[in-house]
């Protein structure tokens, strides 16, 4: 069957700004901004299709349903909750003040029919469509809103290879950052993939980025994610090298395919030509159909895919498993190589590399102990379209935390180098406890007239207690509870109950289809009293998650801070 038209009805959209209302109150006019934010043509990588990010991850599931979603918004009550099925609203129930405005649920399917080629089926027939993370929970903010995380974790991986002797760190009290003379390889710079070249650099590393696609790699470069675009690879190493050897942060992006540029520079790795000391990958292989196997141009690519999905996905797999298999022998040669939580190991063990796994994940490897303690993505949105509303609460939060240099320093780099996509938003990594004192701080901002508008909290769903994902954020649980998907469904739960604007429930989203459930949940600062105590609420119990499901899986860290912060455990109560 034809796959649906999702263009047809396509027109831009933008999200209002300023404080006149289009729905009645901000409870609804939030979502209804941050629905149309997602698909600005700044923000989304298809609006037409209304594709945000991802491959495939949509916002609406068509445009009808979209326009049926707005229309719903800007009509319902304070007490009414408007229900999503797969980017479809489906229904509006009364319920009251402190229920969520809006639930949306995306791509869950019952386990034996978890599968690639059924939720096609149903996406075909409009049945469903393929949500992501923060596509279909309108919280996704450009390539900002993974830029953190993708800083902390490449500092996280300069710290190791310090630690271990690997490279030359940094002299005691210089500015240098971790990655200072060391050159990373990595592929995939779309909305996800795109924030590691500026993630290498902000920690002073040189990065050599590799993507099929050249207007991808040019976009980065208008948003300053990337600092120069190559298509001779000679010149592209000889920059990235000249960087490394004067420990400055440079990024290059080189137009090719990484199923054949990364074996083949391993073979000059190995030659001595050039030394990688870090190798990564972001890649949409979570979805078969959107890495492009080797052989096909990128104009041939979604006719290709269409026209036949199963043999496609085949040699999609192939190429993967030379992909992996090329970073799997980088590793051998001393490089660092881990997973960026995309499942192009699975895909390459299914393409016939059995050597796959010998690598490890990004979160096991680098950002459990940060999970442990509740830490995790904390990200706003300025309601009013003003960057002095992001510059007022990115003052506010330095001043919150004036001991945390660390944020500091993200803090003043993010305000330099990010250019805003959409509605301006800013996030940073806070903790347990972290979370609610900056809700209710900028909800005071809001009341005392230091912002212009509201402002709109929320996450990645790649969080510290949100998800259920062995090949990313579960995977090696200590406990071996990698698979148990009970506590995504927990925090949903507790998020709707704590007084959340929206929660969201998706399958699938960052490593594909069967391969995970995680869970959204996103809130308004209006300034009210109300308000006040959903955030208190809301933002300590979500990172409160975070600390329970890793308490309960064993590790000491978790069990500490829930005794040092008084987060209850029965089972670890005398």
């Amino acid at each position: 069957m034809a796959p649906a038209d999702f263009t047809t009805g396509a027109r831009p959209v933008k999200a209002a700004r300023g404080t006149e209302l289009s729905a009645k109150s901000w409870q609804t006019e939030a979502p209804l901004r941050m629905l149309m934010n997602n698909l600005d043509p700044e923000v989304a990588e298809r609006p037409d299709d209304l594709v945000v990010y991802g491959g495939t991850g949509r916002a609406a599931r068509s445009w009808a349903a979209f326009d049926a979603i707005t229309k719903t918004l800007e009509t319902m009550e304070k007490d009414e909750t408007l229900l999503v099925q797969s980017g479809k609203p489906v229904g509006v129930f009364r319920t009251n003040e402190w229920a969520p405005r809006v639930l949306l649920a995306n791509s869950n399917l019952v386990g034996d029919w978890a599968t690639w080629p059924e939720f096609r089926r149903l996406e075909a027939e409009g049945l469903m469509m393929y949500g992501q993370m923060t596509a279909g929970s309108w919280i996704y903010i450009g390539t900002q809103g993974i830029l953190q995380g993708t800083y902390e974790t490449f500092a996280a991986v300069g710290n190791k290879l310090a630690a271990e002797g690997r490279i030359t760190a940094a002299p005691e009290g210089s500015a240098e950052g971790p990655l200072a003379g060391t050159l990373t390889l990595t592929g995939g710079c779309g909305g996800m993939g795109g924030a590691q070249p500026l993630a290498v650099t902000l920690n002073d590393g040189a990065c050599l980025i590799v993507d099929v696609d050249e207007s991808r790699l040019r976009r980065r470069v208008g948003k300053r994610y990337l600092d120069e675009v190559e298509t001779d690879l000679d010149a592209a190493i000889a920059k990235v090298q000249a960087a490394k050897a004067e420990r400055r942060g440079w990024s290059v992006g080189y137009v090719g395919n990484a199923a054949e540029v990364f074996p083949e520079l391993l073979a000059r790795h190995k030659a001595g030509e050039i030394t990688f000391d870090v190798v990564t990958d972001q890649t949409s292989a979570h979805d078969p159909l959107s890495y492009l196997p080797e052989g096909i141009t990128v104009a041939e690519w979604h006719t290709e895919a269409e026209a036949d999905p199963e043999g496609f996905t085949k040699k999609a797999q192939a190429s993967m498993a030379r992909h992996v298999q090329a970073m799997v022998e980088f590793q051998d040669a001393g490089a660092e190589v881990f997973d960026y939580g995309n499942s192009i190991r699975d895909e390459a063990r299914k393409g016939g590399y059995d050597r796959a796994f010998e690598f490890p994940g990004f979160v096991p490897a680098y950002i459990r102990p940060l999970f442990c303690e509740g830490l995790g993505p904390f990200r706003w949105v300025a309601l009013s379209g003003d960057p002095e509303d992001i510059r007022v609460t990115d003052e506010a939060i330095k001043e919150l935390f004036p001991e945390n240099k660390h944020l500091h320093k993200w803090i003043d780099a993010a305000a330099e180098r990010v250019e805003f996509e959409g509605l301006p938003a800013r996030i940073c990594w806070l903790g347990y406890g972290e979370r609610a004192k900056a809700g209710l701080l900028f909800n005071q901002l809001v009341a005392e007239g230091k912002v212009k508008a509201p402002i709109v909290i929320g996450r990645d769903h790649l969080d510290s207690g949100s998800v259920a994902s062995p090949y990313r954020e579960t995977e090696s649980m200590k406990d071996g509870s990698d698979a148990v998907a009970d506590w995504p469904l927990l925090n949903a739960l507790t998020a709707a109950s704590s007084g959340a604007t929206w929660v969201s429930i998706h399958h699938g989203g960052g490593v594909g289809i069967g391969r995970s459930i995680h869970t959204g949940q996103v809130s308004v600062a209006d300034g009210t009293e109300l308000a006040g105590q959903k955030l208190e609420r809301l933002l300590t119990n979500d990172p409160g998650m975070g600390v329970i499901r890793h308490a309960d899986a064993g590790y000491d860290r978790a069990i500490e801070v829930a005794n040092e912060r008084g987060v209850r455990i029965p089972m670890n109560e005398k």
